[in-house]
């Protein structure tokens, strides 16, 4: 049988995962970040060992763009400090605002779907209409052309 490519979905989880791992581990360098993405359990019997496809360039992307993406996260959370925000939460909208405004290979309600499902997967009960309102005004501003980046 043939090695598939594993689907975005689990491409995601795996991005999601490394990003929520690094919060506790003190993450200060590209080459320790490469090490937490490559310790990270994947889906089946894949062994990695080395940084690349999908997921590893979702993290790169947030992690190299965390400070920008938390400020237009704080900007549309209304009145909510992003240390108030769960860790769970707040890395999948860091991941679904990075790949709104800089995945133009992803449609942009699939990255909002995709962030809402990991959200309900991982996510405080509850969490999904804070996480979609965040991500749904992100969206139309950059249908407005407020945010001016994809």
């Amino acid at each position: 049988m043939a090695n598939r490519e594993p689907s975005r979905h689990s491409q995601r989880m795996l991005a999601f995962h490394t990003l929520y791992s690094q919060e506790f581990l003190s993450c200060s360098t590209m080459e320790h970040l490469q090490q937490i993405f490559l310790t990270v359990p994947r889906q089946g019997d894949s062994t990695e060992n080395e940084a690349s496809g999908f997921a590893w360039e979702l993290v790169q992307g947030v992690w190299e763009h965390r400070g920008e993406l938390d400020g237009i996260i704080e900007k549309y959370a209304c009145n909510w400090r992003l240390d108030r925000v769960g860790r769970v939460e707040l890395n999948l909208l860091r991941l679904g605002v990075y790949e709104l405004l800089y995945r133009a290979d992803v449609p942009p309600r699939v990255s909002m779907n995709e962030a809402l499902e990991l959200d309900k997967q991982y996510g405080d009960p509850g969490s999904s209409a804070f996480v979609n309102g965040i991500l749904d005004a992100v969206y139309r501003a950059l249908d407005k052309g407020e945010l001016g980046v994809r």
